[in-house]
């Protein structure tokens, strides 16, 4: 007979989608992922983070094709361990984590399947890994929980001519950030449903695709420092910000 504490005692698996797919169009041709900070690239400090969570037993790195011998090479020259798949992505970030979901399933047949997946920004350079394991506990109470931070900043509504319509109450507005914790088969469940149903829907993240199922999404507090690298003043804010900390 099994043992009830046992089973309720069983660690989580998780494993970790890194999208780093994107065309850079906003960093002047360069790629974002492969520009650095401090001397280090943006997606080896991105992966760093998940490498150094004890939480995260496998990683999925989703890439441009441009970039997937550069990426090999980077792995053997940082040790990258818990990298376990290197894919190409697709024309659109959905398409892109789907691509990355395919091969998390791919990497559990034969083993034990992994339970939660973790969806996270190869832009997003500075998260910590603590963030990570917050996102996987607070993602245990409905399937699926998002890091984001309150908003500061009033937010104005606008129509097409940029005239404003609504001004939202800023204490129910919170910025999403990545990561995105998830139950596995939620997530791939959501995106089997909208392929099947033909919707063409551009979803900005993940969590959107549960919201148009009707399912719930939790917050949990992001961190500010943990910005999304887009255009080179992004590089030198990031930069500014590890000196600031001295964990350059």
């Amino acid at each position: 007979m099994n043992d009830p504490e046992a089973v309720q005692s069983k660690t989580p698996t998780l494993a970790a989608i890194i999208v780093a797919a994107g065309k850079s169009h906003r960093m002047g041709g360069a790629d974002k992922q492969l520009r650095s900070i401090a001397g280090v690239p943006v997606l080896a400090r991105t992966v760093a983070a998940f490498e150094e969570c004890a939480d995260v037993e496998a990683i999925v790195l989703v890439l441009n094709p441009d970039n997937m011998t550069g990426t090999a090479e980077m792995k053997q020259e940082y040790g990258w361990s818990k990298v376990r798949a290197l894919v190409p992505g697709g024309e659109r970030r959905q398409d892109s984590v789907m691509a990355g979901l395919k091969a998390v399933v791919e990497l559990g047949r034969g083993n034990e399947p992994f339970e939660w997946v973790a969806v996270h920004d190869g832009a997003r350079p500075l998260l910590s890994p603590g963030l990570i394991s917050r996102g996987l506990e607070a993602a245990q109470e409905v399937g699926a929980a998002v890091a984001a931070v309150p908003a500061t900043d009033t937010v104005k509504m606008v129509d097409a001519s940029r005239t404003i319509t609504a001004t939202p109450e800023r204490e129910n507005l919170w910025l999403a950030q990545t990561p995105q914790v998830f139950r596995l088969s939620l997530l791939m469940g959501a995106y089997d449903a909208l392929t099947q149903n033909g919707e063409n829907i551009e979803a900005t993240d993940c969590a959107r695709m549960l919201e148009l199922m009707g399912k719930p999404v939790k917050v949990y507090e992001g961190e500010r420092t943990n910005i999304k690298i887009t255009t080179p003043l992004d590089l030198w804010v990031a930069e500014a910000m590890l000196r600031g900390t001295g964990s350059q």
